[in-house]
């Protein structure tokens, strides 16, 4: 059954949910920044630091919503001068990617504050048929935080 994709944003979630979701080490084998493990308090740290980019840069990350249901969270982020969007999606929800990115870079497209959009894939995300179908081309090898990266750009104006 196809629900529509919404956005949200990360406070109207439950931390608890969150913090299962960000606790699977399927959610784990990507994302090599994620070292402390998590429970309600850490998911509400995180929360207020997201919505701390909202007051700063009048943008953020989303809570994915597949129809009512928590499906995951990302969005763009201001990095320097550049607007880096991420996604980590539940792993039931992982097909949802394509569908939400594209969401997102129609958002993009739209705000005149985001003339491209950076990806930043860590070396074990090997599936990149999504990215290529977007548009992103790859800009090159990067450390962030002290790991390997690999650096893709999307133009959207």
């Amino acid at each position: 059954m196809k629900h529509e994709i919404k956005f949200a944003r990360l406070s109207e979630i439950d931390p608890q949910e969150i913090a299962a979701h960000m606790s699977d080490r399927r959610v784990a084998e990507h994302m090599p920044l994620l070292t402390s493990t998590w429970d309600a308090k850490a998911a509400r740290e995180f929360i207020a630091n997201k919505e701390a980019y909202w007051a700063r840069d009048g943008l953020g990350h989303w809570a994915f919503l597949s129809g009512n249901r928590y499906v995951g969270w990302g969005g763009f982020q201001k990095e320097g001068d550049e607007w880096d969007y991420g996604l980590v999606l539940k792993p039931d929800a992982f097909g949802l990617g394509l569908p939400i990115s594209k969401k997102a870079m129609t958002f993009a497209t739209a705000d005149e504050r985001i003339p491209f959009v950076t990806f930043l894939l860590p070396p074990s995300r090997e599936h990149l048929g999504g990215l290529h179908r977007l548009g992103a081309v790859f800009v090159g090898e990067i450390e962030y935080d002290g790991e390997p990266f690999r650096k893709y750009r999307l133009e959207t104006s």
